[in-house]
């Protein structure tokens, strides 16, 4: 299972081994993903990282039952989404039941998503990359701050890198069974 981040710091968090830092935004991440993908064949792709919330209070792990393309939304066009590999979703959400499984907006900058209340800024590039090359995939995020709170001394990473350190190894025990 190769685990993905937008940051090395995120990455670190987590303890993995197989890991991909795919960079920040979804244009950065599309072509980082598609690029590793061509070259390796994982199995699947368990993408994790920090998000914002609109109405945040705590931090928490989020798992991302549609990845919403926010950037491309607009009145009469399709919605842009993709959706996580269903046998990979339902193992993650076995193996955290206390989870939130919501949509996750995509967009390239903060506070741009709408239609959802997770927003961050990688997970539909990331879901798409894998969809096109086959890859099955899942994204599970924690939340730390208020989406559009600019003051980024007041959005909670510590807490964030802490969780996810508790999370993936348990994701990744679950999703290679």
């Amino acid at each position: 299972m190769l685990v993905v981040a937008a940051t090395e710091a995120e990455l670190a968090a987590t303890g993995a081994r197989d890991t991909l830092c795919c960079g920040i935004g979804p244009v950065e991440t599309a072509a980082t993903v598609a690029a590793a993908l061509a070259s390796a064949r994982p199995n699947g792709v368990l993408h994790v990282g920090l998000a914002g919330e609109r109405g945040f209070t705590a931090p928490e792990v989020v798992i991302g039952d549609e990845a919403l393309y926010c950037d491309a939304v607009t009145p009469g066009f399709v919605r842009a989404q993709e959706r996580p590999d269903g046998e990979l979703l339902g193992r993650v959400r076995t193996a955290l039941p206390g989870a939130r499984v919501l949509t996750i907006g995509t967009s390239a900058r903060v506070g741009g998503s709408s239609g959802c209340t997770i927003e961050a800024m990688e997970g539909f590039a990331v879901l798409r990359a894998c969809a096109l090359a086959g890859v099955p995939a899942v994204e599970v995020r924690v939340v730390v701050n208020e989406v559009e709170e600019p003051d980024r001394s007041r959005w909670r990473f510590d807490d964030g890198f802490r969780l996810l350190g508790e999370t993936v190894p348990l994701l990744l025990e679950a999703l290679d069974a």
